[in-house]
Formats: structure tokens, C-alpha cells, sequence
């Protein structure tokens, strides 16, 4: 146990260590996926768009909106953290406490935006297999017409 009964850590430094730590590891797992964010999302909103309303979780409208309401938020960070590490002094290189403390900030303001992808962002998955394993809506059956006849002289009517 790390906490009191009251959940305040025991260590507050190295309870900070561990969760610098998280929020570190949290945003580079999180690099894999940042450039396909956006098409996986416009794809399961597209997706989810076509899908029979019976398929649809309703929750899972919500969802997408959560997710890209996150990877805007993380965009920004992501060139507020642009911006800082370019105001830092060349000095200031990994392993530099001004370089490792700017990074942990900017880890810790975006840890709960990804927190939300870790937490929503299997719909996008589920969306997909949904689409792959509902039966599409079967094509209306054509009206039957009459095929036009060639080549006979038509009958005369009598009056």
C-alpha cells in the first residue's frame, strides 16, 4: 500500500516519480496512433452513419465525440509543447531537469485526454466489427415491367 486510508501517498516524491513515470509511458504509447487518429475516427463516423439504428449503441455517438474532443485537446498540447521545448535553453536536452520537468507538465496536462482514448478508443474497433458482421439491408427487389416486344406486327383492334 503507497496510501494512507485516506489515499494520500505515503511518499509524495516517489508517488510524483511513478506518476510522471505513467504519464510518460501513456503519451509514447499514444505516439503509434497519433497520426492515424483523425482517419480512424472520420472512418468509424462514417461507419457508424451506415450502420441499421438496431446495430447502434447509442452510447457509441457519444464516444467518438469524446475521442475527438481529446485528440484536439492533445493537438494543442502537442504544439504548446512545440512551442516550449523550442523556448528552452540549448542546454536544456533530455535528461535536464528544465528539459525533464517541462515534458512531465505537459505529460500530466495531457494524461486524462489520453486517458480517454484508453478508455473509449476500442469503439472504434467495435464500430468496425459491427459493420463487418451486420448483414447489409437487402437492395429493394425490382418493379417487374413488361419487356418491350420486337419484331411483331401488333394486332389490329377491332371496334
Amino acid at each position: 500500500m503507497n496510501t494512507d486510508l485516506d489515499g494520500w501517498p505515503f511518499d509524495q516524491h516517489a508517488y510524483g516519480l511513478r506518476q510522471s513515470q505513467r504519464d510518460r509511458e501513456i503519451a509514447e504509447a499514444f505516439e503509434s496512433v497519433r497520426s492515424t487518429a483523425r482517419q480512424l475516427l472520420a472512418t468509424a463516423e462514417d461507419q457508424l452513419a451506415r450502420l441499421p439504428a438496431q446495430a447502434v449503441q447509442a452510447r457509441w455517438a457519444w464516444q467518438l465525440s469524446t475521442l475527438r474532443d481529446a485528440l484536439d485537446r492533445l493537438d494543442t498540447l502537442h504544439q504548446e509543447w512545440q512551442q516550449t521545448r523550442a523556448a528552452l535553453p540549448l542546454t536544456a536536452r533530455p535528461g535536464t531537469p528544465a528539459y525533464d520537468e517541462a515534458l512531465a507538465d505537459h505529460d500530466a496536462e495531457a494524461w486524462s485526454y489520453l486517458d480517454d482514448w484508453a478508455t473509449h478508443g476500442h469503439i472504434v474497433i467495435d464500430i468496425n466489427t459491427t459493420v463487418r458482421t451486420t448483414p447489409s439491408t437487402p437492395a429493394p427487389q425490382p418493379t417487374a415491367k413488361p419487356a418491350p416486344v420486337s419484331g411483331r406486327p401488333t394486332p389490329a383492334r377491332r371496334q
